[in-house]
């Protein structure tokens, strides 16, 4: 698996951070390690985007971003707005094919979700992916209306005969309601895909010395990481119906 790419259902549901844990686990299994950033969108030219944040928790990683555009806005749109050259697939698939000749493992992080446009032919991280033939991770939130994003995105990524290389859930909140609960069964059952790790709540605030020695504990094996689905499930199992 020399590229992988990551994609959430949405904004804010831990994409970058999972990112980040990835990085760390493929790092403490001995693994060379390089992140790619096709598009960063709502950062100033002097602040960090994710890129760098992931190499902050997770360690020595390369990192590279093709473009940046200040408005925190879909790709293709803050591209338009800013009167700048968009991003296209063929861009991102060349550099991280580039990058997979020099590191172990490349992970190239979208931007929101799966079709969000980095042009204005349409172009996604979906067809990144296509050029790529790379596996697909989908990070997902944990609680009410995750089902129906996850499956969606499951079901194009299988439509354009895509690999769905497994589901993580990138926020599991410490007092999990009862639908975060059902969720752990009902992802796998509506994905077709395993449940490769979910990372706890504020992970992302740890200090980067914590977040590294953490982080393989968050991630399945098939990630270079220890955690046991089948034990999660279980620690947070759904009570009965009464």
């Amino acid at each position: 698996m020399p590229v992988l790419v990551i994609t959430g259902t949405g904004t804010e549901v831990g994409k970058t951070v999972t990112t980040a844990a990835v990085a760390a686990a493929a790092l403490a299994a001995g693994r060379s390690v390089a992140v790619l950033k096709g598009a960063q969108t709502g950062v100033r030219p002097d602040e960090l985007g994710d890129a760098a944040e992931v190499a902050r928790l997770a360690g020595e990683v390369a990192i590279a971003e093709l473009a940046r555009y200040p408005e925190p806005l879909a790709p293709a749109t803050a591209a338009r707005r800013a009167g700048l050259a968009p991003v296209r697939p063929r861009e991102i698939a060349d550099a991280a094919a580039k990058l997979a000749t020099e590191y172990d493992l490349v992970l190239v992080e979208g931007a929101g979700g799966l079709l969000v446009r980095f042009d204005d032919e349409g172009g996604t991280l979906a067809d990144a992916a296509e050029l790529l033939g790379a596996p697909v991770l989908v990070v997902a939130s944990a609680g009410l209306g995750t089902l129906n994003t996850t499956e969606l995105t499951a079901r194009e990524l299988r439509r354009r005969g895509l690999d769905l290389a497994g589901v993580v859930i990138g926020s599991w909140p410490d007092d999990a309601d009862l639908a975060c609960r059902c969720n752990l069964a009902d992802l796998p059952e509506v994905t077709a895909a395993a449940l490769l790790g979910a990372l706890p709540a504020g992970a992302g605030a740890l200090s980067p010395d914590v977040f590294r020695a953490s982080a393989p504990g968050w991630l399945a094996p098939r990630l270079d990481g220890t955690w046991d689905a089948d034990a999660f499930a279980t620690r947070w199992a759904a009570p009965s119906a009464t």
